[in-house]
């Protein structure tokens, strides 16, 4: 085993953060088709209504989206155009994903935390909740996945980013065996 490369230590850390983030957030997607499958009953079976139930299923779908994203960037999930991409080696692959992560993601994800900041901070300064009447008083949780968002995706990119390192020194198979040893 080589736990004392400590990049490929990093590495692993943070890989099974945005693992068990993902895993866990999955679950939502039941919970939310069980909760639309009871608004609907409610609605066109015994003609109620519940706008907290209604919410809910908004605030799941929001968290599922932005707290799965750090799990989906580790599993190569996000869009990307690789007509020049597919075809490099894995050392060119890494050149690319490393100038994407410093140029790209890092940045733009620092920006959305730095630009939602003082909006998550006043909706929770003012405990913001919702405005239907009967709704969810906690939309100052649904606002602070504006902030964890970004945190996770750039928590995933210094993953990718080591990860990237460690094939351009050919070490790629550092987190590779580690991983192989201790799977989630």
């Amino acid at each position: 085993m080589n736990n004392k490369n400590p990049i490929a230590m990093v590495v692993r850390g943070l890989d099974g953060f945005s693992e068990w983030t993902g895993r866990s957030i999955a679950w939502l997607t039941l919970l939310m088709v069980l909760v639309t499958f009871v608004v609907v009953v409610m609605r066109y079976v015994l003609n109620t209504g519940n706008i907290q139930l209604q919410e809910s299923v908004i605030y799941m779908h929001s968290f599922v989206f932005l707290l799965g994203a750090g799990y989906t960037l580790k599993h190569d999930g996000h869009v990307r155009v690789d007509i020049f991409y597919r075809p490099l080696s894995e050392r060119g692959k890494a050149v690319i994903n490393i100038i994407g992560t410093l140029l790209l993601l890092l940045p733009v994800s620092l920006f959305i935390f730095w630009i939602s900041w003082e909006y998550v901070l006043f909706s929770w300064h003012t405990m913001e909740g919702s405005q239907e009447a009967g709704g969810i008083d906690a939309l100052y949780l649904l606002k602070t996945s504006l902030l964890l968002m970004p945190g996770l995706m750039i928590l995933q990119g210094i993953a990718e980013l080591l990860r990237n390192i460690l094939v351009l020194t050919g070490q790629e198979h550092l987190t590779e065996a580690d991983i192989q040893e201790h799977p989630l």
